[in-house]
């Protein structure tokens, strides 16, 4: 039995149905501004190409007034969509000269300058939606996510699929405990972005790129095509390969079904590690603790590699990309669009419960009415910058070659010390968090 579920928009998420579904939201909504009925949202969007061109779509009803884009040729098109918006090629001078001007800050360069932007918008008081993953590294994350907290602003992390019905309808079968308690979960993923070595030649920097202000944070090196506009994200400088691209999508439907939070163990295995670039495969496992009612859960992500052992490949559906939940009275198998129960033939005359998760008016305009009227976001920072961090875990487990004991509380790796130094990374001078 495969059931689909269409991309539909209808009732914003209330509160009460949000709770029953575990979003981690208690006390940790955003203040709302004060908007008179039909008062659009002033926005200041930093990254107006690519995804974030995504972005700019899905706000053209409300107020751009602010852009900022490093490359000045391919953020042409959105400047002539926006002519009154003011044009930066940096987001520091943007807040410096129209901060003012805005209530809101999109997000959307590469993830290297997530959280340098994002914070200076939260501390300018601003409403952020940030593309995911949230930030480069772990450390960035935790300070965001406290920030967040702490200025009470209305936030929300870039995984637009959580606004899809399919994966609510997962989240209502895992929960109503359909197939018993889940204590495995499964995911994988063919993509990958692996880098490869530093390149030696220097061809100039293209007129209209502003090269000082893409590295941003991250150690000063020549352009090279190999990083802009798009391979950036399989060098470790800039991004964190097919893991940090991808998972906190896949990885957003078991943390959001189980109510995962921080993981308490950490390994993964690849090729030799290289200190430029992120690897063409990984595996990764988690260990997720017990929580309230439910058991304990290991959690493994497969990118660019095989699905599952073969004794478990054996028995489900040969999916190019999924999600793999097992429990006690069976298996539940997603993607982003579909799910099946397993096996199948035991599930044949199956009704699902009642749909008690309303379906989303959309990612972007869900943040949009949040912010002008209160109420929750489902992927705000205090929820996404913990799905962040154990994905980013990951790679710290890669890097370091250990077994990462993770204490949450502290932000310490209790048995490997050495392998804190991939928590965090020193930025350049010129910039801060």
């Amino acid at each position: 039995m495969v059931l689909s579920t269409a991309n539909t928009r209808r009732q914003f998420l209330k509160q009460s149905a949000i709770s029953a579904a575990g979003l981690w939201l208690a006390g940790r909504t955003g203040t709302a501004q004060s908007f008179p009925a039909n008062e659009k949202l002033g926005i200041a969007i930093i990254g107006v190409s690519g995804q974030g061109a995504y972005s700019v779509g899905n706000l053209a009803d409300q107020a751009i007034v602010a852009l900022c884009d490093v490359d000045e040729n391919r953020a042409a098109e959105t400047r002539k969509r926006f002519p009154k918006a003011r044009f930066y090629t940096d987001f520091r001078k943007m807040f410096d000269a129209s901060s003012k001007d805005f209530e809101a800050v999109v997000v959307a360069t590469p993830d290297h300058t997530h959280a340098p932007a994002t914070m200076m918008a939260l501390k300018a008081d601003k409403h952020v939606y940030c593309e995911k993953p949230l930030t480069h590294t772990v450390y960035e994350a935790r300070m965001i996510a406290e920030t967040a907290r702490k200025r009470k602003r209305v936030t929300q992390m870039g995984t637009q699929i959580h606004a899809g019905d399919n994966y609510r309808r997962v989240v209502e079968l895992i929960q109503k405990n359909t197939i018993g308690p889940v204590t495995e979960v499964h995911v994988w993923c063919p993509s990958v972005w692996a880098g490869s070595d530093r390149p030696k030649d220097t061809p100039p920097v293209p007129v209209g790129l502003h090269w000082d202000e893409w590295l941003g944070p991250a150690p000063v090196r020549p352009y090279h095509p190999a990083y802009a506009p798009a391979g950036w994200r399989g060098y470790w400088d800039f991004g964190g390969g097919g893991l940090a691209d991808m998972a906190c999508h896949y990885m957003d439907l078991p943390t959001w079904a189980l109510e995962l939070r921080h993981p308490q163990v950490v390994e993964a295995e690849g090729p030799p590690v290289n200190d430029e670039h992120a690897p063409d495969q990984i595996v990764v496992r988690w260990e997720h603790p017990a929580r309230k009612d439910k058991p304990a859960v290991k959690l493994t992500w497969y990118g660019g590699v095989d699905k599952p052992a073969p004794d478990i490949v054996a028995r489900i559906p040969r999916w190019g990309v999924g999600v793999l939940f097992i429990g006690e009275k069976g298996m539940l198998i997603a993607d982003y669009d579909r799910h099946q129960l397993l096996p199948e033939r035991e599930w044949t005359g199956f009704k699902p419960p009642e749909p008690f998760i309303p379906n989303s008016i959309g990612h972007h305009k869900e943040w949009v009415e949040a912010c002008k009227k209160g109420g929750p976001t489902t992927c705000n920072f205090d929820y996404s910058g913990a799905l962040t961090e154990a994905v980013l875990l990951g790679n710290v487990a890669y890097r370091s070659g250990k077994r990462i004991e993770w204490d949450a509380e502290k932000m310490r790796i209790a048995n490997a010390p050495e392998a804190e130094q991939f928590l965090r990374r020193r930025y350049r001078e010129g910039w801060t968090l």
